[in-house]
């Protein structure tokens, strides 16, 4: 009995998966079913940070706006914004002008930004405080960093609004991609500082070593997401066959956006579960 060549094997191996990726992607039902998948897995991410705002509220209505409320709130527009697109996906990803379909899928990625930078202001100010470092600069910083980052990106959009042109729209997928690489850095910075800060500390008490874990965690978690969201949009603006913004890339879109804010999500809201408590903490400071 004959056998196939390894060469010829793996050349058949190589076209069936290229027909496998093809036919999904070509594939109308296949487009729906993935696009509405990530609607649903949006839409429960939101849903489990609105239930999670409501709880804190209910044990600590008297705080006002903390930085934990806010930080939850976010997330529940972020995710709710995400599931929307998703669910309406025809008729976003065949708007014109091409900028149509470029604003509300990028808007969320800079409002997921704004989101867990948060994270990093929060754990700044904890770094500093224990430094016995001054505190009052790092909100203004935080807000003129996402002020700065909105306004250049709007300006992005009004010139591809008037003139959609390719150069502008690389500049613009590279503007997200350092924008993902700052938010990374900034996590491995102050997320990387307060976990070694801590592990200093004589970890005796079990809630000491649960706030360790949940540092170190929550920076791996945003530091890698960040870092992938980087890569990709590098990727995508460098090779259009690895662009976001199209309907018939369902597959390539279902891994990034799990991979990058799907996940991520959901793992730092499980494990930033934990209500604060009734009675007023040193680590729960309201926004002023």
């Amino acid at each position: 009995m004959t056998r196939m060549p390894l060469t010829f094997r793996l050349i058949d191996f190589g076209a069936l998966s290229s027909n496998w990726w093809d036919e999904i992607n070509e594939s109308v039902s296949w487009q729906d079913g993935i696009f509405y998948t990530l609607c649903a897995a949006y839409a429960l991410v939101s849903s489990v940070a609105l239930i999670q705002l409501i709880r804190i509220e209910l044990r600590v209505p008297e705080y006002g706006w903390t930085t934990q409320k806010v930080f939850h709130l976010m997330n529940f527009i972020v995710n709710g914004v995400r599931a929307i697109v998703f669910g309406f996906h025809k008729q976003v990803f065949n708007l014109h002008p091409k900028i149509l379909i470029l604003v509300p899928l990028d808007l969320p990625g800079l409002l997921f930004f704004s989101t867990y930078t948060l994270l990093v202001l929060f754990w700044a100010e904890i770094y500093h405080q224990a430094r016995s470092l001054p505190t009052d600069k790092l909100r203004i910083f935080y807000i003129s960093v996402n002020g700065g980052i909105y306004f250049v990106q709007v300006c992005i959009w009004v010139y591809l609004w008037r003139d959609d042109n390719s150069v502008v729209e690389f500049i613009g997928k590279i503007f997200i991609a350092v924008v993902s690489f700052m938010a990374a850095l900034g996590f491995l910075l102050y997320g990387g500082r307060l976990f070694f800060m801590l592990r200093r500390f004589p970890i005796e008490s079990k809630g000491r070593r649960k706030k360790l874990h949940e540092v170190g965690s929550v920076t791996a978690i945003c530091f890698i997401c960040f870092l992938i969201r980087c890569f990709v949009v590098l990727l995508s603006a460098f090779d259009s066959d690895a662009s976001l913004d199209v309907l018939d890339h369902p597959i390539l879109n279902l891994i990034y956006y799990s991979l990058v804010e799907i996940l991520p999500s959901a793992l730092v809201l499980y494990i930033l579960r934990k209500l604060p408590p009734k009675r007023v903490s040193a680590q729960y400071h309201p926004i002023r």
